[in-house]
């Protein structure tokens, strides 16, 4: 069994490496999913299974604490480990750290879902929250999408998009702090949204045509970050059924309320890359749903393995 620590993945993992990984996942049958998630007092800690069928199989343990950023000394919000099994055997070949596969996974789903989605002429990208995942997420969709030349920065919390622009601007990346959401949101051509909101953020109204709304923060029944007038205006794609429908509040609510129904979901990852599903005009508005999972997990867990084994 094989340890395989943060810098152990970084020293294999590029953005377009962890892309086709996942890329070559959703080649693969659907997995078998399963997920496990309990709340005290606003911490959460959510355990993932997955069985990719002549891939792999894992389980994701992590703890979610979204007041450990502000700590004294700073902790990362998401913290725990991945047991990669190997599918043939079933025994554990290896243990990887949780909290940088989990960036990698994120990032690299948002981007896989862009890379089929999105124009490829798309020039300005609006980051809705400036959290851990925000820098990630913006890697990752500027790989895939390389036209993208200007990043505005929305958040709450001024000092922390301040704090992000300027690492940004660091990497001769142009990027600017708005605080007027809605008018930044009628300027992007793609918008990824990494928040803990319950209500909705983005205003379907404010969307331009063409605009590519890719969904990251989301992830139990009672969040959401865009409104209702967004999954109308758009079309609605998610990386998994199984993940998303029946367990996050992003298609829960609206489906719930009958805005929305599962039939208004036009395909998933699998879809999507074996190219049965796909952005129609170039003025379409396109709406990815980034709800995670194990299996992705799983993916790039496998990729990482064999690379550092030197297959």
């Amino acid at each position: 069994m094989r340890i395989v620590t943060g810098d152990d993945i970084r020293s294999v993992c590029s953005w377009p490496f962890a892309v086709e990984a996942l890329r070559a996942g959703h080649l693969m049958p659907p997995a078998d999913l399963r997920d496990s998630l309990v709340e005290n007092a606003g911490r959460k800690m959510l355990v993932r299974t997955a069985w990719i069928p002549g891939l792999a199989s894992g389980v994701k343990a992590v703890t979610i604490y979204p007041d450990n950023p502000s700590a004294e000394p700073a902790r990362p919000s998401v913290q725990g480990q991945v047991l990669l099994f190997d599918e043939a055997r079933g025994d554990v070949v290896a243990v990887l750290e949780g909290v940088d596969l989990t960036a990698w996974k994120t990032a690299g789903d948002s981007a896989l879902g862009s890379s089929c989605l999105s124009r490829l002429d798309v020039r300005t990208m609006l980051m809705v929250g400036a959290g851990s995942m925000a820098r990630p997420l913006i890697d990752a969709h500027r790989t895939v999408r390389p036209t993208l030349d200007r990043v505005l920065v929305w958040n709450r919390s001024q000092g922390r998009a301040e704090d992000l622009v300027q690492s940004l601007a660091d990497d001769g990346i142009s990027a600017e702090v708005v605080s007027d959401l809605d008018a930044a949101v009628a300027r992007a051509d793609l918008i990824c949204s990494a928040t803990m909101s319950t209500e909705p953020l983005i205003r379907g109204a404010a969307l331009k045509p063409g605009t590519h709304v890719d969904l990251v923060g989301a992830y139990t029944p009672s969040m959401r970050e865009a409104d209702d007038a967004v999954l109308t205006r758009g079309r609605l794609f998610v990386d998994s059924f199984a993940t998303t429908v029946g367990h996050i509040g992003e298609v829960m609510i609206p489906m719930a309320s009958g805005v929305i129904t599962k039939a208004d979901i036009q395909g998933d990852l699998h879809d999507l890359v074996q190219a049965r599903a796909g952005r129609g005009a170039t003025d379409e508005i396109t709406i990815f749903k980034n709800g995670g999972g194990a299996h992705l997990d799983v993916m790039i867990a496998h990729a990482v393995y064999l690379a550092l084994e030197g297959r």
